[in-house]
């Protein structure tokens, strides 16, 4: 008798309990997805406005600065956003400030109206996760159900912006930890991306699709080419993370008053937009779409779009940093391709999603977006090459507040539970390991040569 009723004490409060969050994701989802469609349909308008003088770019120095300035009111609003509301749910229990949310919505729109090389995602995560944060003040709620609350803004911010619920959904719970996916959230963070999406679909908002259906029958040769690929990717993701975290050490070694640094960085955009091209610009859809058109774009793409975006988003812009993240991966896919005479269409959309994986040590939910962006015949080929770009990208992170929580290598020491700002890696030297037996066979070898070698 004892038994039973423990039984139905405890379905009775999984019931309420998934009743409860049902109702709150259901409710934060369709005001992230309201929101997003405000700020996804001004940034139309206002991108539109710009580029009907094709001279709008030279006003980035006063774009930036005036998108440094109003961060003054709100700091929080710095940067590309995601980074932020990870650091708010580690350190400060989800608390995020209601001003964050108009400030980073116009910093945002300022920055990329006018040319400034960021992202939309970073925007709409946090102001997602700031709404969350006030309805989580205004219900009173304890730290643990404001974490899971702001969780869903992120989940739903992304799922909104790009038109992907289920790898928005996912992101949300895998991008605070590298390598643990948080269960407790997942039905509230799917709740809240799948309604946000809709809600946002129903406004309006027309999303990308582009299915891949050119692919070669399976073999063993191209098999081992989306492996090659793979870690082609990991490698470009590790370049993005070091081309930023470059920018971030020049503008704080350079002694000025933020809203200064913002002239020198909108002036440095000027001159490498004159020299190279303003397609390294603002978003870079248009890029994105060739690339994954199979057309030909510049070599070199993918090394110029991480230089443009550490200047805009180190030295006083607003925005996201996963559009970036995409326009690299796209056209580091285009270059692959074009090297190893594949499909440049294939291999851009697989770069797409694994230059992501990488950067953002996010695997599962890349995987996923590339079946809800691509379709399901390019998906199994995505997956193996996100997986494999992950691991490549090491212990690092265009997320520095990204908490560590497993080791890619056993052969890797490394901290788990740090930030990944704050993480060292050095070798392991374990004994019987693939790796050391590898280098003492080397080593043997080596002997040899020099002994018995003429």
């Amino acid at each position: 008798m004892v038994i039973m009723k423990r039984r139905v004490a405890e379905e009775t409060i999984l019931f309420i309990s998934v009743f409860k969050w049902v109702v709150l994701a259901t409710a934060v989802g369709s005001l992230i997805g309201a929101v997003t469609t405000l700020f996804l349909t001004l940034l139309v308008w206002g991108t539109a406005a710009g580029q009907q003088h094709p001279y709008t770019f030279l006003l980035l120095p006063l774009a930036l600065f005036l998108s440094a300035l109003l961060v003054k009111l709100a700091p929080d609003a710095q940067g590309h956003g995601t980074e932020k509301v990870i650091e708010a749910i580690h350190k400060h229990g989800g608390k995020i400030k209601a001003a964050v949310v108009p400030v980073k919505l116009v910093a945002t729109l300022v920055t990329l109206c006018i040319g400034g090389s960021a992202g939309k995602e970073g925007p709409c995560a946090q102001i997602g996760a700031g709404i969350s944060s006030i309805v989580a003040d205004l219900l009173r709620f304890d730290e643990q159900d404001r974490k899971k609350l702001v969780i869903c803004g992120i989940s739903a911010g992304f799922a909104s912006v790009f038109g992907t619920p289920i790898a928005g959904s996912i992101f949300g719970v895998e991008v605070l930890f590298v390598g643990t996916i948080l269960y407790d959230v997942l039905l509230p963070s799917f709740i809240a991306g799948i309604t946000s999406y809709q809600v946002s679909s129903a406004l309006g908002i027309h999303y990308f699709y582009h299915p891949v259906n050119m692919l070669p029958k399976f073999s063993e040769t191209f098999f081992l080419k989306v492996i090659l690929a793979g870690v082609f990717f990991g490698l470009c993701s590790m370049m993005l993370i070091e081309t930023l975290r470059l920018g971030e050490k020049l503008s704080a070694r350079l002694r000025l008053w933020t809203p200064f640094k913002g002239l020198v960085g909108g002036t440095a955009l000027v001159l490498l937009a004159f020299v190279f091209s303003k397609r390294y610009l603002g978003l870079g859809l248009e890029t994105i779409e060739t690339c994954l058109r199979g057309e030909q774009v510049s070599w070199y793409a993918f090394l110029l779009k991480p230089l443009f975006t550490s200047i805009t988003l180190n030295f006083g812009g607003s925005g996201g940093i996963v559009t970036p993240i995409f326009f690299v991966g796209a056209t580091s896919g285009a270059f692959f391709a074009a090297l190893m005479g594949l499909n440049a269409a294939t291999f851009s959309a697989i770069g797409f999603t694994s230059v992501l994986a990488g950067a953002a040590n996010t695997p599962i939910a890349a995987s996923i977006l590339a079946v809800e962006l691509f379709g399901p015949v390019v998906a199994p080929y995505a997956t193996v090459a996100c997986v494999i770009s992950f691991l490549m990208t090491g212990h690092r992170s265009v997320y520095h507040s990204q908490v560590l929580s497993m080791r890619k290598s056993e052969s890797i020491q490394v901290e788990i539970g740090k930030e990944m700002e704050n993480i060292e890696a050095t070798y392991a030297r374990r004994e019987g390991s693939l790796i050391r037996r590898g280098v003492i066979w080397y080593r043997i070898v080596e002997r040899a040569i020099k002994r018995y070698g003429t």
